[in-house]
């Protein structure tokens, strides 16, 4: 399936053609957004992206030719914009696939303007995380690893969305906070932990069995 575009070129990874068909006539009624291309396995996603040159490319996280984040790596590899779209919200995932090349990560059954607002954001180049996987992050530092007595609870939730690529703007929308908050939570996290940038704070931080570490 291809087409001539104007758009954002979107191609559509993803085993299950009753998924594909249903995003992609989704995101056909995004004037902005043009569905070129889709493939059910990450070896055709690899030649249809070679061919059609997507600007973002919505992966499934798992698929039945290759091991969970390959697929990730594979079209990193090809400096692709990815965004994921899974069922699967572990922590676990989330970092790892971002750890992997993925700029976005969405869950399945996401509403439709979450699905273009994510293919909007990464194709910008910013970082998109759902809401709901930015809403478990937070919430999983009520019972976070290691040394947590370093940063406050509110410190530590603000740095596991750093840590899952999302900017300032994001986060204060995440957390319901104003941007001006944000700045004042990291400049704090930078300080206790002794870090110049958001990519050392986020090293530091994992080292210290503050994050997950894989």
């Amino acid at each position: 399936m291809t087409k001539v575009t104007s758009g954002i070129k979107v191609l559509i990874v993803e085993d299950h053609p009753i998924v594909r068909e249903g995003v992609t006539a989704v995101l056909e009624r995004e004037r902005d957004i043009d569905v070129v291309g889709a493939a059910g396995t990450i070896d055709e996603g690899l030649r249809a992206a070679a061919t059609l040159h997507p600007d973002v490319i919505l992966l499934d996280l798992k698929l039945p030719d290759a091991d969970t984040f390959d697929g990730v790596a594979s079209f990193a590899r090809e400096s692709r914009n990815i965004v994921v779209f899974t069922a699967y919200d572990a922590d676990d995932d989330v970092f790892r696939a971002i750890r992997a090349g993925a700029r976005g990560y969405l869950l399945k059954g996401s509403p439709a303007a979450e699905i273009a607002q994510a293919i909007r954001q990464v194709h910008g180049g910013e970082s998109y995380l759902s809401p709901r996987i930015a809403a478990k992050l937070v919430k999983g530092v009520t019972h976070p690893a290691g040394r947590t007595g370093l940063l406050s609870a509110r410190e530590r939730g603000v740095l596991r969305l750093v840590a899952a690529g999302l900017s300032n703007r994001q986060i204060a929308e995440a957390l319901s906070i104003s941007e001006r908050t944000v700045k004042f939570h990291v400049t704090a996290i930078f300080n206790k932990l002794g870090a110049d940038n958001r990519a050392q704070a986020v090293a530091l931080a994992a080292e210290r069995g503050l994050l997950p570490s894989r």
